[in-house]
């Protein structure tokens, strides 16, 4: 597979950026409602207060870099509850803690750059491979890094998921780091634990570092879990790396806390970094999410209503916009080939229609991806739809979809 064209400029920008440009200047149709924003909007767990209140003494001190070694633990246990490991984790040297997935997928770029083989540059530059579409912090993680960010396809054909079959021997000898994603963001594909097997085994051929974005783990639609790249590795955890936060599982995107998982030689390096550059977690915060680790029945009925939601969606998009019910995440991935025109992608054209007509905000599915190898941004005729709030205003968001397109 050849390099994707350099970005243009827009392409940088973040996706919200992007969308606020679209619609300036247009006014909104009737009242308005966002679904652009993959932001949970169920109700906060009741221990998150008192958990808070009894910990605030932890704001008069610097955080570990580390995390609180309560953290650690509470999060080596819930992996070792919610996976079929090999072995328990290490809270010690397998368990970092981030300021939120977001950014130990970006900083983590930094490190796995000084820590490949400085045969990864010959040929040409070093590369990390990134979903097409995908998070935005993975493309600015493999920038910062020196990397050039290689997009690689994902479309219906290869289930959501890049075809790891199709990948060029060549970009893999230059590749560092190869990001995955399962739950897909957007698409909610799930990778079965063969895949990702492969994934690791391809990583590892090949020198690179494979980061897995279980993010929306939690959140899956049918009856059976989400593998995860930590017991697909077995005992051996090496160039394995999971990212997981409580933003999604447990709806406190404003926690900002999650962590990192896995090959214990990372993370003695990872965290050399994350003392002199990456910001700390507080330890009230830490001491919420502990809590958060311990308590899967507020888990339990935020994941019903996410299926309930699906349920609204599968009676009112079917035979839609070539809607399918995902196998998990909060995203509606719809093609509107048919606005594409007058300049502006389907996407595109779906945004401001909708904004137009019925005020709700979405996001043009091809501000969430770039330019393949062949020139082409193939999310350009998708539109991506957050199903994030409660069932009311969920069902009025999918009224308002159909109205309009």
């Amino acid at each position: 597979m050849p390099s994707a064209p350099a970005a243009p400029p827009e392409d940088r920008r973040s996706p919200f950026i992007r969308l606020a440009d679209l619609l300036a200047g247009i006014a909104p149709g009737r009242q308005p409602l966002s679904a652009a924003v993959g932001e949970p909007q169920h109700a906060m767990p009741d221990f998150v207060g008192p958990a808070l209140n009894s910990n605030l003494a932890g704001f008069g001190r610097y955080p570990r870099a580390e995390g609180a070694p309560t953290f650690r633990a509470a999060a080596a246990r819930w992996l070792a509850q919610r996976y079929h490991l090999a072995r328990p984790l290490d809270a010690e040297r397998e368990v970092l803690a981030l300021n939120g997935s977001r950014e130990g997928l970006f900083s983590a770029a930094i490190v796995a750059r000084r820590l490949a083989d400085p045969a990864k540059g010959a040929g040409g530059s070093p590369a990390m491979l990134l979903p097409n579409p995908f998070y935005a912090a993975y493309a600015a993680g493999a920038e910062a890094a020196g990397c050039e960010a290689v997009v690689v396809p994902t479309t219906k054909e290869s289930g959501w998921l890049p075809d790891l079959d199709a990948l060029d021997p060549q970009l893999l000898q230059r590749t560092v780091a190869i990001y995955i994603a399962s739950p897909a963001n957007p698409q909610g594909a799930i990778a079965s634990p063969d895949y990702l097997g492969r994934a690791l085994e391809l990583a590892r051929r090949y020198g690179a570092f494979l980061f897995s974005d279980e993010c929306y783990s939690e959140i899956y639609l049918g009856a059976e879990k989400p593998a995860g790249i930590l017991e697909v590795a077995g005992g051996d955890l090496s160039r394995a790396l999971a990212f997981n936060s409580l933003s999604k599982r447990s709806s406190l995107p404003g926690l900002r806390c999650g962590f990192c998982a896995g090959d214990p030689a990372f993370l003695k390096d990872f965290l050399a970094f994350r003392w002199v550059a990456a910001p700390q977690v507080p330890e009230p915060l830490q001491a919420v999410a502990v809590a958060a680790l311990e308590d899967e029945t507020h888990v339990t009925a935020s994941r019903d209503l996410y299926k309930a939601k699906f349920d609204l969606a599968d009676r009112m998009l079917a035979g839609r916009f070539g809607y399918v019910r995902p196998g998990g995440g909060f995203f509606l991935w719809l093609d509107v080939s048919h606005l594409a025109g007058d300049g502006m992608t389907g996407g595109e054209a779906a945004a401001v229609k909708l904004w137009r007509e019925e005020g709700l905000r979405t996001v043009p599915g091809g501000y969430l991806a770039r330019r393949d190898f062949a020139g082409d941004n193939p999310c350009g005729d998708f539109l991506r739809v957050a199903l994030v709030q409660d069932i009311p205003t969920c069902e009025e968001v999918l009224r308002r979809l159909v109205a309009a397109l």
